[in-house]
């Protein structure tokens, strides 16, 4: 038998030359015949309702906070971790000079904890006292008075704000 003719799949005998070529041409043909049209996108022209009786599901990881906590807490963590390298590397000096003594490694730990508590106490009472006793401001005036009490609070890097109230 020769290698180079095709056999059918399901008998062993050889096809001839006129059947090699007609099948050889029907496979090439097969090869470039196009493929049928496959979607591989779909756009659902329905239309979406204004809103929906489903309440939002709460979806797994970090619970859903507003902006300015997720920085808050992306800072904290990010300062939570950058004290570990410096207290890793304090101990590791500890150990191999031989002085890492339980009691010496507590108070170095606890220090900054120490010195903390106490100012953050005294900072949030600065405050407390300042925002209880508002400032008493007394203007006489002789003549018609027309008073006007604006309180803006703008945040932003380039918020702009606009005071201009004419009438």
């Amino acid at each position: 038998m020769n290698e180079s003719s095709p056999v059918p799949a399901r008998s062993g005998v050889p096809l001839t030359d006129d059947q090699a070529a007609s099948e050889a041409a029907r496979i090439i043909a097969d090869a470039y015949r196009p493929a049928p049209a496959v979607p591989t996108s779909y756009r659902d022209t329905s239309p979406l309702p204004a809103h929906g009786d489903m309440p939002p599901v709460v979806q797994p990881g970090v619970p859903p906070m507003s902006q300015r906590a997720v920085d808050a807490s992306r800072l904290m963590l990010t300062a939570g971790l950058a004290t570990v390298p410096p207290g890793l590397i304090a101990i590791g000096v500890l150990v191999a000079s031989r002085q890492a003594d339980p009691t010496v490694i507590g108070m170095i730990c606890a220090a900054p904890a120490a010195v903390a508590v106490p100012v953050l106490a005294l900072a949030r009472l600065f405050r407390r006292i300042g925002e209880a006793a508002p400032d008493e401001h007394h203007h006489h005036y002789s003549g018609s008075v027309r008073q006007e009490h604006t309180t803006t609070h703008t945040r932003g890097l380039f918020a702009r704000t606009h005071n201009d109230h004419r009438r």
